[in-house]
């Protein structure tokens, strides 16, 4: 592990401390490299995370990157050279509750992240009916002789988000909350007193309730309780950056999704964590969410690819995690969105989420070294000097005829207003690193406005190792959609499927 950051950093030290930091690392022949960081979105011969990492693809070391926490916006990813592994975040498949039982034999089940196992029960609850001002215990509404010792109900605040109004009913003395939103915007170190949030629709029949009887109470409230099988999961976390990359928007990212939301994760014990009522509370894990979460577990199932496959390269390893990731959920439906629950797209989560044992044996891979990415800087419009900026040599050869960036995945960019149908050329060369002989066909994902032709269709495979190349064609209609996807599988008979989302933006 390498230190490279200090509180006390300025932007210029950072990333100086970051580039030598990176460069340590080639020099101690790591590989693969890890990093949950990132500077704002720059070209690339200003960027030290990209300039550092193509040194270390040049030695044949992994890297791995957060690909940012500003989604869901479009165009927020960051680390988003074609060299690096970039990671997005996504849910699992578990979730934090608490339980509440009211006295009118109402049971409900919320989120809840209070850390320890209290047990409330026989509790006066409060909702302040009557003031609005109340009901959303907005900043100093609530009257601590109205609340002390209750359970307070407080409704969807325009005014005030739910860690403040968790303030405002520790202020006026409560026992516990209970908050209803529409909006989970909360982390576990929020959770300063007993509490749990239920979306503003689930607690209806809580209002309704304590409204009507003026003796409502909690029977009991249940925390520190961990439910399994959580649906739909995985979903893209709402914070994940999302694509177009700003700098590159002909390569899709994020590359890969990863879990990244309430992941337990060491931390230093001898600081405050989080308070509980006057006290601080210290641990040695706690629950943390972000893209930067993600990272290592990409990072992991690359030192396990690298271990089972040694001669492959950063390329092919990137690829085997692609071309094999999950877009399906475990409700059977493409991958949704954390925060509107709605279907994402691989803008979003790129080629899917990441399946380590599907990555063991891809069948196929897209591989690249780094000659093919000098090529694409090349093509960049760069200067003599900002080349050798993100290079690092004075001498270098660009391709007298270059060819696409063989990537596992394709985006075709059409600007509107241009003829229409319009179509995009993409040339790829995949090897095989499956079954000696394997015969793959072209099945095509191919939605309305959008059209699709792979040619050859066919790949015929007599060796491992073996190379074949094929080229995408790919056409929208004059009035397609903003963003509209559909997908290559290459299957063989030997159930081998290698995916590959194709993203067509127009406009």
């Amino acid at each position: 592990m390498y230190k490279v950051l200090w509180a006390t950093d300025t932007l210029e030290m950072a990333a100086s401390d970051v580039l030598a930091g990176m460069d340590q690392a080639i020099a101690d022949g790591v590989n693969i490299m890890s990093l949950s960081l990132g500077f704002t979105q720059t070209p690339y011969f200003k960027d030290v995370i990209a300039i550092a990492s193509l040194s270390a693809i040049e030695k044949g070391i992994v890297v791995i990157c957060a690909g940012g926490n500003a989604g869901p916006a479009p165009n927020t990813t960051i680390n988003g050279a074609p060299w690096i592994i970039t990671a997005g975040a996504g849910t699992i498949d578990r979730s934090f509750v608490a339980t509440l039982n009211l006295g009118n034999g109402l049971t409900v089940e919320g989120t809840s992240y209070f850390p320890e196992s209290v047990y409330i029960t026989k509790a006066p609850l409060y909702y302040g009916k009557g003031s609005l001002s109340k009901a959303m215990c907005n900043f100093s509404a609530l009257d601590p002789k109205e609340v002390a010792g209750k359970v307070v109900l407080c409704d969807n605040s325009t005014n005030n988000d739910i860690s403040g109004q968790m303030d405002e009913i520790q202020r006026a003395g409560a026992y516990g909350g209970i908050f209803l939103t529409d909006k989970l915007t909360l982390v576990p170190s929020d959770y300063i007193i007993p509490s749990l949030v239920l979306q503003t629709n689930s607690g209806t029949s809580i209002r309704e309730y304590v409204t009507r009887d003026n003796n409502a109470t909690v029977k009991s409230m249940r925390f520190v309780i961990t439910r399994l099988g959580t649906k739909p999961a995985p979903q893209v976390a709402n914070f994940s950056s999302r694509g177009p990359d700003p700098i590159s928007p002909g390569v899709l990212k994020p590359d890969i999704l990863a879990p990244g939301v309430d992941v337990l994760a060491a931390i230093v014990p001898n600081r405050p964590f989080m308070e509980t009522g006057v006290y601080n509370l210290v641990t040695d894990y706690a629950l943390y969410s972000g893209t930067s979460m993600a990272t290592p577990h990409v990072a992991g199932v690359a030192a396990l690819l690298k271990a089972v496959h040694h001669d492959w390269s950063p390329a092919a390893i990137r690829s085997a995690m692609m071309t094999t990731a999950s877009t399906i959920d475990n409700t059977h439906t493409i991958l949704k969105d954390q925060g509107t629950g709605l279907p994402t797209t691989p803008l979003d989560f790129g080629a899917g989420h990441i399946n380590p044992n599907k990555a063991m044996e891809p069948g196929l891979i897209y591989d690249m070294d780094l000659q093919d990415y000098i090529d694409f800087l090349c093509g960049l419009g760069y200067s003599m000097k900002q080349m050798r900026a993100v290079i690092r040599r004075n001498q270098w050869s660009c391709s007298q005829n270059p060819t696409n960036l063989n990537y596992p995945s394709f985006v075709a960019i059409f600007p509107k207003g241009g003829s229409s149908p319009t179509g995009k050329n993409f040339s790829r060369v995949v090897t095989n690193v499956g079954d000696d002989t394997a015969v793959y066909h072209a099945v095509l994902a191919v939605p309305t406005g959008m059209r699709i032709r792979t040619e050859p269709s066919t790949l015929t495979f007599t060796s491992k190792h073996q190379k074949q190349s094929f080229v995408v064609n790919v056409e929208i209609d004059k009035n397609a959609p903003t963003i509209n996807y559909g997908y290559l599988k290459w299957i063989d008979q030997h159930n081998h499927i290698v995916s590959s989302p194709i993203v067509a933006i127009y406009g």
